[in-house]
């Protein structure tokens, strides 16, 4: 999959939707058609652009999109406020969905309802990968018996019933000779697209563990597990990148040997493809032909998302790719 457009077939040729954006003191992605249609020229026409673009979306994604919002707003448009908000995939969609938000970062594809949504709401939007991610195991840094493990041991403990009816699983159930300590599992909640990427992809739609200490933010999982001797969890390689000192990485073994996460190894096709994943932003056309900053922003993510992909624990995408996106968003008019 390189990228997905979503066209409204009924939406006339020239029509502009106006899509209205609530919540706190954060501007709209819509607004009088005419008005934001000459901004958007005139903008166009000039050097400097002003206003506000408004992201929210996937955590995982958070840390890549922040860094090129950051250096967007110092190197190119110092007039341009970049808003760029970490609520988790599905709640950034319910925001973009609505038209609150220009951009939503997603660790996951779009949902059939969440396009329905968007249809409904007069929305058209394009889904385009950022970069590539590997879901990453991590343990404590003195858990010196679980460093590698296999595909199947990491699936079969993180499904219920598999080792005990009361999910209270111990390392021994594991491998025999290892410590008769329980296992304390950790993930991000039902609002990252993490967590469903890891219960739709990786379990397989199966139920999760009833012990599993459940997160909203990152930053808590990672704590939550270098203090915990005995536990383990998921989230992307970025987390975990910028964590080493107090973390330990799970080596994967696919079928040929343990296999540790890392950029080299994260790709599609690569050593750890079947934990590698694409994460995405997905673009309001209408909020890019109504606001030339909208636009501008869009045009630069992938301008520069090799360069900060590494930086921020991606691997990043082939620069064919990253092209033939710069050419979509430009041909917005």
């Amino acid at each position: 999959m390189k990228l997905k457009k979503y066209s409204l077939s009924f939406l006339m040729a020239g029509l502009m939707v106006v899509t209205a954006a609530c919540g706190g003191n954060e501007n709209t992605a819509g607004g009088d058609s005419n008005t934001q249609s000459n901004n958007a020229n005139n903008n166009e026409s000039s050097e400097e652009l002003s206003g506000t673009v408004i992201i929210d979306g996937s955590g995982t994604v958070y840390p890549l999109m922040s860094r090129i919002a950051e250096e967007y707003m110092v190197e190119e448009q110092e007039g341009v406020s970049v808003e760029v908000s970490r609520g988790g995939t599905s709640a950034g969609m319910s925001r973009f969905v609505a038209g609150e938000t220009d951009l939503s970062n997603a660790s996951r594809e779009i949902k059939e309802e969440e396009l329905a949504e968007l249809e409904e709401n007069g929305i058209e939007t394009q889904e385009f990968k950022v970069a590539l991610d590997g879901l990453t195991i991590v343990i404590h840094p003195d858990n010196d018996w679980a460093s590698d493990m296999t595909e199947e041991e990491i699936k079969s403990i993180f499904v219920t019933g598999n080792y005990a009816d009361d999910d209270n699983v111990m390392w021994s159930d594991i491998r025999s000779d290892w410590p008769d300590e329980p296992v304390n599992f950790y993930g991000p909640n039902e609002n990252h697209g993490t967590h469903e990427f890891f219960v739709e992809e990786i379990i397989e739609e199966q139920d999760l563990v009833d012990t599993i200490n459940l997160q909203q933010e990152y930053s808590t999982l990672v704590n939550l597990i270098s203090e915990d001797e005995y536990g383990i969890g998921f989230f992307g390689y970025g987390y975990y990148a910028n964590n080493t000192d107090d973390l330990q990485a799970v080596a994967v073994d696919f079928g040929d040997g343990p296999v540790a996460p890392s950029l080299e190894t994260i790709a599609e096709d690569g050593d750890y493809a079947p934990f590698t994943r694409p994460v995405f932003t997905n673009l309001s056309y209408n909020s890019a032909r109504e606001k030339a900053e909208v636009k501008d922003f869009a045009e630069y993510v992938f301008k520069v998302a090799d360069q900060f992909a590494e930086e921020t624990g991606f691997a990043p995408l082939p620069e064919d790719e990253l092209e033939d996106y710069i050419n979509d968003v430009q041909a917005i008019n």
